[in-house]
C-alpha cells in the first residue's frame, strides 16, 4: 500500500510541476519567440531580424508585407522589449535603459482590441497571456464605449520603474494623438499622413522610435511614399524624412 501511495504522490508532484510550467509559458509567451533553433528559429525570420537591427540606426521604420506573415508579431515583440527592458542577448536593435511611455494603435477601436491588445496583453478574460509577461502588468484602465477594450496599462521595467502603454485607434482622429512625448509609437495598419506626422512630433524630443507594420492595401499612399527614396512629409511639416527604413 505504501508503495502505491508513494507512486501516486510522485505522479501528483509531476503533474503539479507540469501545470506550473504550462502556466509559466502561458504568461511568458515572449520567451518562446525567435529561439536559437527549431522550426521557429530566428534564423528563419531574416526580414524580422533585419527590421529589429535597423532600429539601432533608423528612428522611423516600416515593415511592409503581405497578410499573415508575422508583421503584428514583430511590432508587438519589439514594443514589449522596450516596455520591459527584457532584451534578449542576441538583440542588436535600439535599446532603452529606462522605462518608457509608448502608444500602440490600430485603425479602429475594435481592431485595436482584437489585434494589438490581443497581441500585447492577451484576451480580455485572460490578461497576461500576450507578449507582455503577465507578472509585469501593473494594472490597466478600460476604454469607454468598446466592450473589453483596454485604454492603457502600466508595465514593470527591469529598472524597477513603470512603463506606460496607451492603446489608441485612428478613428479617434488626429487631435487624440496630440499631447505628451513618447519614446515608442507602434502603428499596426496604415494610418493617414496627418496622424503619422502627429505621432512623429511626439517622438521628436525623445529621439524616439516610430514602428509601422502593415500591408499596403491603400496602394502607394502618402505614408508609403514617405518611406520611398526622396519621400517627403507634406503640408505644414514639409521636410525630408531622415533616418527611415522600409523592410
Amino acid at each position: 500500500m505504501k508503495k502505491s501511495n508513494d507512486l501516486r504522490a510522485l505522479k501528483l508532484e509531476k503533474l503539479k510541476l507540469l501545470e506550473q510550467k504550462y502556466e509559466y509559458l502561458k504568461r511568458n509567451k515572449i520567451k518562446r519567440l525567435f529561439p536559437e533553433d527549431g522550426p521557429l528559429s530566428r534564423y528563419e525570420y531574416k526580414k524580422h531580424m533585419e527590421f529589429f537591427r535597423s532600429g539601432a540606426e533608423y528612428r522611423e521604420r516600416l515593415l511592409i508585407a503581405a497578410n499573415r506573415v508575422g508583421k503584428t508579431v514583430g511590432g508587438g515583440y519589439e514594443t514589449t522589449l522596450h516596455l520591459t527592458g527584457l532584451y534578449p542577448d542576441w538583440w542588436e536593435g535600439r535599446r532603452f535603459n529606462h522605462s518608457i511611455s509608448a502608444w500602440a494603435s490600430g485603425d479602429t477601436g475594435e481592431t485595436t482590441r482584437d489585434i494589438v491588445q490581443l497581441e500585447l496583453l492577451g484576451p480580455f478574460d485572460d490578461i497576461g497571456t500576450g507578449l507582455i509577461p503577465g507578472d509585469l502588468i501593473e494594472g490597466y484602465t478600460r476604454r469607454h464605449g468598446i466592450p473589453d477594450a483596454i485604454q492603457s496599462a502600466g508595465i514593470k521595467h527591469v529598472d524597477g520603474t513603470i512603463s506606460k502603454i496607451g492603446l489608441k485607434s485612428y478613428d479617434q482622429k488626429r487631435k487624440s494623438f496630440q499631447g505628451t512625448a513618447k519614446e515608442v509609437i507602434w502603428l499596426d495598419e496604415e494610418c493617414s499622413m496627418e496622424i503619422y506626422t502627429e505621432c512623429l512630433l511626439r517622438t521628436m524630443t525623445t529621439e524616439g522610435l516610430m514602428i509601422l507594420t502593415f500591408t499596403p492595401l491603400l496602394g502607394i499612399s502618402d505614408v508609403v511614399k514617405a518611406f520611398l527614396p526622396g519621400g517627403k512629409l507634406e503640408g505644414n511639416h514639409e521636410e525630408e524624412i531622415k533616418q527611415k527604413a522600409v523592410i
